[in-house]
């Protein structure tokens, strides 16, 4: 093979580095990662306002795909695309994953039906999109009673002269769909696989793994210490846990995860970053724990935060 002489190998790197500064201010540089996960609530029960209810959106090309809906999710939404910059519309949650069915996390499922309805043209395509739905059973019901505790709300905004009479549709659109332990959903962008965890006396309660073009995306959802969130993580790229407190009692031990049983969880799963949610505050007694037995990055995640 015959060898490049020196003058011709500096005039190769020289045409290289060229079309690199080209493509970088031509916006062309190191392609970005096409998953964040943007935290809209990072709360429990408690009415903190600065941490609103369990709510994580995996937004993958722009196309949000929502994880629980706590009080106020529609609006955190909206909030974390004006706060980060995103190119996304508040009105485009039309998936949503639901761990389980405990009031903190399904608070603004309400909103989360009725606010994009009533706000999307009524003549647009968008005014008969269904929202699509996906959790444990019981959710079925949920929707429904739902649908049905906002029934006159519905009749006089489709009825002569409503504002929601031009759609020719009776009510939002909503369809719930009862998994079990698999995946659950596939598209172009992502499969999201469902997997039970233990938490207190719920007897359907799930995590959710996404694997989307180029992240895996772990979220526990709330639950006591498992090994199945090390198996479904695996050096995942972000691994989103409950808990981490040292706090005791019956209740909490059957239903959260203390800070010494997260950092077993987290060496058991490798994750590339932990991050903490279902918090009260900055949990610095837990983080340190963990840190003392995980050497990768932990994260106690605040409302509106995004990861990419």
């Amino acid at each position: 093979m015959k060898k490049l002489s020196t003058t011709a190998v500096l005039m190769l790197v020289s045409v290289a580095s060229s079309v690199v500064i080209g493509q970088e201010a031509r916006g062309q540089g190191p392609p970005r990662s096409r998953t964040k996960l943007v935290m809209l609530g990072t709360g429990n029960p408690s009415p903190n306002p600065d941490r609103f209810g369990p709510a994580t959106v995996v937004l993958v090309d722009n196309v949000p795909y929502l994880v629980d809906c706590g009080v106020g999710v529609v609006r955190r939404w909206a909030a974390a695309i004006r706060a980060n910059k995103l190119p996304s519309r508040p009105l485009d949650l039309k998936m949503a994953f639901i761990t389980h069915l405990h009031t903190d996390h399904t608070l603004g499922f309400a909103e989360l039906i009725f606010t994009p309805w009533t706000n999307v043209p009524a003549n647009s395509p968008e005014a008969v999109r269904p929202l699509e739905v996906f959790g444990p059973p019981g959710l079925g019901a949920m929707t429904r009673n739902l649908l049905a505790a906002y029934a006159d709300d519905i009749r006089i905004r489709t009825s002569e002269g409503g504002s929601r009479a031009l759609s020719g549709s009776p009510g939002p659109i909503v369809n719930s769909h009862e998994v079990a332990a698999g995946e659950i959903y596939h598209d172009d962008r992502v499969t999201v696989t469902a997997f039970r965890v233990p938490h207190g006396n719920w007897e359907h309660a799930y995590g959710f793994r996404f694997r989307t073009p180029d992240k895996t995306i772990v979220i526990s959802g709330d639950t006591a210490y498992t090994s199945e969130i090390g198996r479904q993580c695996n050096g995942c790229d972000l691994l989103v846990h409950e808990g981490g407190f040292n706090e005791e009692g019956a209740y909490f031990r059957t239903s959260h995860t203390n800070a010494e049983e997260l950092a077993r969880v987290a060496a058991e799963a490798r994750p590339r970053q932990l991050i903490l949610y279902h918090q009260r505050g900055a949990n610095e007694e837990g983080v340190r724990i963990i840190r003392s037995k995980f050497a990768g990055p932990v994260i106690v995640a605040a409302d509106l935060q995004v990861f990419e």
